[in-house]
């Protein structure tokens, strides 16, 4: 993978306040201390994201309100995505690579694959097939998880496909989601020099201006 300069994105709402910082190098010392949503599942969730993709990830969130999960795990992922996509536009513009990666996460009894793309088309894309996932895991509605995912592939305008393969046990059925994402997230990040310049699709050149820090 290339060196990733760190990308941080501030999110401002009259319901919360929040930032993410995306950054390549060694894996931070303080990685866990870094990610704190206040939703220990999630705060979780994003470490293994993070070890996966081999990137350090950071979040912190204010809320101005109402102290809401829905808020939490949506806004999150929606601005985690824009760091994601100022990430890998930096590394598609400059460098080149993969663009697109897919992967299966499995911890025990549980499985998952999952797929992502940046190619400017947002959608998250969810086939449960015969695992039943239930309301909560831990501290969080399960439905919060599937929030932040939506939130990821909008902020990202990324295709995120994710197929749950097998799983009993709540907390391995998401940490196995999470795995593929890291590991997926890698795959896309993950040099190739013939797509400079380019997305991984067909559509052409990058026209958008890389913030960079």
């Amino acid at each position: 993978m290339f060196e990733i300069k760190t990308v941080t994105v501030e999110r401002k709402s009259r319901e919360s306040i929040i930032r993410t910082s995306i950054a390549g190098g060694k894996p931070a010392a303080d990685l866990k201390e870094k990610i704190n949503t206040s939703i220990h599942f999630l705060n979780h969730m994003i470490e293994q994201w993070a070890w996966r993709s081999c990137l350090n990830l950071s979040a912190d969130v204010q809320l101005t309100h109402f102290v809401l999960q829905h808020v939490i795990a949506e806004d999150a992922g929606l601005c985690f995505g824009e760091a994601l996509l100022r990430s890998a536009m930096q590394l598609m513009k400059y460098q080149g690579i993969n663009g697109s990666g897919a992967a299966e996460g499995f911890i025990d009894e549980a499985a998952a694959r999952v797929r992502i793309s940046f190619e400017f088309r947002s959608g998250l894309y969810c086939n449960k097939g015969n695992v039943i996932v239930p309301e909560r895991v831990e501290d969080m509605l399960c439905t919060d998880l599937w929030n932040f995912l939506g939130g990821l592939a909008q902020g990202a305008r990324a295709t995120l496909h994710v197929d749950l393969l097998s799983g009993e046990d709540p907390h391995h059925i998401w940490e196995s989601v999470f795995r593929g994402l890291g590991e997926a997230t890698r795959a896309a990040f993950s040099p190739c020099l013939w797509r400079k310049g380019q997305t991984p699709g067909v559509a052409g050149m990058i026209e958008v201006n890389v913030e960079e820090s």
